[in-house]
């Protein structure tokens, strides 16, 4: 068990009381009555908001109810149809008549097949560029295999297509869906604890599920050590993997500013690895990420929170032969608690906190040991709205994932993530494409394209989309970021301080700059677009700790939902402006904004995001894009808190209602539905509705991101 200290930031700052009009910050006290006041008082002590809630300052209805919602993604697996005879409810491309009134030809249940979204180790291809890859079990014996999942080929007919975002953009399968068995059945959704499943969804419609334990039988999960099972993968595959950073020295290809050979060593690793395993004409090795999940003494872990990271690990470390790891960074809220000097004491933690399987990835940490870390004086703050200390999890959570890639060396990048996110699909497929994606994006105009959302059904292609932005950026006056950027009390890192730059020599001047930045990894990948908050009225905007305030504030940007991926070189950068410059701000801007100043690379990558309604796409676009010169940016951001409402709808925002709705209604439970007056509506789905006559079956989404899932059986919820 380690006991290093890190976390993640759960930025839900509100759940369903925040619905979608003019918000502001008020105080609010008195005792918890509902579950739905407990579920929200343990978001806000988790993050810091302590008595603030976001509460109404008008009663104007929003625009978005005026919107027809979608019933496409509520139709089931007697709807599955080839993706060349599809046709989506929402949008409708010019010339496509509308799927309704919806015609079944239903021939049987259809049957799933394996999924393997990682590449195939054994071809001749893979064993030629890169080291063999060791088959990874659950067991120490090397008898159970870490599972296949199952997906359907086809889509249901009707469901809407995403309207942010892209499957085939990114390299993701479009063509195929997921329900609930074949995409958890492999973890132990569908059998009993006596069995080793969760003794979850036994009691929902099931017709045709026993596929997905037709090669390895039932799982017994219940002696499963998962630390025990990733660390035997990684000592297996031992070879394949870049070394620890154990020189410490910076490669020379890092810059094109080279002075001379003397280097001030970081604790970091070389921060060009990539480019230099590209020109060794040896056998590839490859770089480790690992996937660092926040989580919290009182967390209510439940069996659907089980088979999700049972899914992650797997898919991720196990069946990438170790390419993957993932750790869990718990915080202790009590400082007094002495988790480092007795070992009993962080037992008791864990066994009260943590189900007994993922024990060995949990790191404990607590906001008492990042006073220690980053000792000292921070200097002023120009706006501290929550009120909050510059070492809570709140305002710093990157502070002890700073601190958590320093005392891991092994990793070259670093998946922030959160106990409420769902991805419906392999987690391989997510994280892999995104990565090779943002590998290969061009920096000329990166952050640029980063501040705006990709709707195709406005912008067509990707490359039209480029266009646009350049177009746009012309006309705005503006000029293009490009490396780091300079302003007024600008201190910079000693990396910087020796003349050397971040830029990859594909940016040397004379270069194409349409090459410049291809083939680098990204230092920071976000999930939702990275936007300039200077007059953006979000409300955490200023908040900006340690920089002289006779200067103007420091220019900034920021990517609402702290899910992202930063490479160890820029937690190296955010680490030094920590300790040495005592500089922060608030959590979700410190990343991109450090990534801003020095001249890193940073990529929104624009996934698939559905809707609940049937927008008019050109409003949608307006709403999301309202900000300076079309983009997320400046006055008109969809972040200002009057604007936020129109993410209630959507699948991927930390506001949203849809998300956790859609998702209990994929599980196979009923809900209302909410299209009541009194904003109740009708309970559908669960199983009375999937297996009536003339019912189209157990819904079959394609993969998506769901943020946030505050719970998933109804009584786990908030009273109705």
């Amino acid at each position: 068990m380690q006991t290093m200290p890190v976390d993640m930031l759960d930025e839900i700052r509100s759940t369903s009381e925040y619905w979608g009009g003019l918000m502001g910050l008020r105080q609010q006290g008195g005792p918890l009555e509902t579950m739905e006041e407990i579920i929200k008082q343990e978001d806000e002590d988790e993050m810091g908001l302590g008595d603030f809630e976001f509460a109404n300052e008008t009663d104007v209805p929003p625009h978005w109810l005026d919107y027809k919602h979608l019933d496409g993604y509520f139709y089931g697996l007697k709807a599955l149809v080839p993706y060349s005879e599809y046709t989506p409810e929402f949008p409708l491309e010019a010339g496509q008549e509308s799927p309704h009134p919806l015609t079944i030809t239903y021939k049987g249940m259809p049957t799933p097949a394996p999924f393997v979204p990682h590449p195939d180790y054994e071809s001749p291809e893979y064993t030629t560029e890169y080291y063999d890859v060791k088959t990874c079990y659950l067991d120490p014996e090397d008898k159970v295999h870490a599972p296949d999942l199952y997906a359907y080929q086809g889509v249901v007919q009707a469901q809407a297509q995403p309207v942010i975002g892209s499957h085939n953009l990114l390299g993701m399968r479009e063509d195929i869906c997921w329900d609930r068995f074949g995409r958890y059945g492999p973890y132990g959704l569908g059998y009993s604890f006596d069995e080793g499943g969760v003794s979850e969804g036994m009691d929902t419609e099931n017709a045709g599920s026993g596929t997905v334990w037709s090669e390895l039988g039932k799982i017994d999960y219940s002696l499963v050590d998962w630390a025990d099972a990733q660390e035997r993968c990684m000592d297996k595959n031992i070879k394949r993997f870049s070394p620890p950073d154990q020189d410490q020295s910076l490669s020379t290809l890092s810059s094109t500013m080279r002075k001379d050979d003397d280097q001030v060593p970081l604790p970091w690793t070389s921060f060009q690895r990539g480019e230099r395993r590209r020109i060794d004409t040896r056998r590839k090795k490859i770089d480790r990420i690992a996937v660092v999940i926040r989580t919290y003494v009182g967390f209510p872990w439940t069996q659907h929170a089980v088979l999700n990271f049972r899914a992650m690990i797997s898919e991720l470390s196990l069946r990438s032969g170790g390419e993957y790891a993932v750790h869990f960074l718990l915080h202790v809220h009590d400082d007094t608690m002495p988790i480092w000097a007795d070992a009993e004491t962080a037992q008791r933690v864990l066994d009260e906190n943590v189900p007994p399987e993922f024990h060995g990835l949990c790191t404990l940490w607590s906001e008492a040991q990042m006073r220690l870390l980053y000792s000292g004086d921070f200097g002023e703050t120009f706006e501290n709205p929550s009120g909050q200390g510059i070492h809570g999890v709140y305002r710093s959570a990157h502070m002890p994932l700073q601190h958590f890639a320093l005392t891991h060396p092994q990793y070259a990048h670093f998946w922030n993530w959160e106990m409420d996110m769902r991805w419906l699909g392999n987690y391989y497929e997510l994280f892999d494409r995104l990565g090779v994606w943002a590998r290969n994006q061009p920096r000329t105009e990166l952050w640029e394209r980063s501040q705006k959302y990709y709707i195709p059904h406005v912008h067509g292609s990707w490359e039209n989309f480029t266009a646009l932005v350049h177009d746009e950026t012309e006309a705005s006056g503006r000029r293009p970021v490009m490396g780091p950027v300079h302003f007024a009390g600008r201190q910079s890192v000693r990396f910087e301080e020796q003349g050397q730059s971040f830029l990859p020599l594909s940016c040397a001047p004379g270069s194409d700059p349409a090459l410049c930045g291809v083939g680098e990894d990204a230092d920071l990948i976000t999930l939702n677009p990275i936007f300039d908050t200077e007059e953006s009225g979000w409300v955490f905007a200023s908040d900006v700790t340690g920089y002289d305030t006779v200067f103007d504030i420091p220019p900034r940007r920021s990517a609402i939902i702290t899910a992202s991926r930063l490479s160890r070189r820029l937690l190296a950068v955010m680490h030094e402006e920590t300790w040495r410059m005592r500089h922060s701000m608030f959590s979700e801007m410190f990343p991109a904004t450090m990534a801003l100043h020095h001249g890193l690379k940073a990529v929104y990558a624009p996934h698939p995001v559905f809707i609940d309604r049937e927008w008019d796409m050109d409003v949608l676009d307006q709403s999301f894009n309202g900000g300076r010169d079309q983009t997320t940016s400046g006055h008109g951001s969809p972040y200002d808190l009057v604007n936020e409402h129109n993410h209630k709808g959507a699948s991927w925002y930390f506001n949203s209602e849809f998300a956790g709705q859609l998702w209990r209604r994929w599980l196979g439970f009923a809900q209302w539905d909410g299209r009541g007056p009194d904003g109740k509506g009708t309970l559908r789905g669960g199983r009375e509705e999937e297996e009536r006559e003339g019912g189209t079956g157990r819904m079959c989404l394609r993969s998506m991101l769901v943020h946030p899932v505050k719970w998933e059986r109804p009584d786990e919820g908030p009273e109705l």
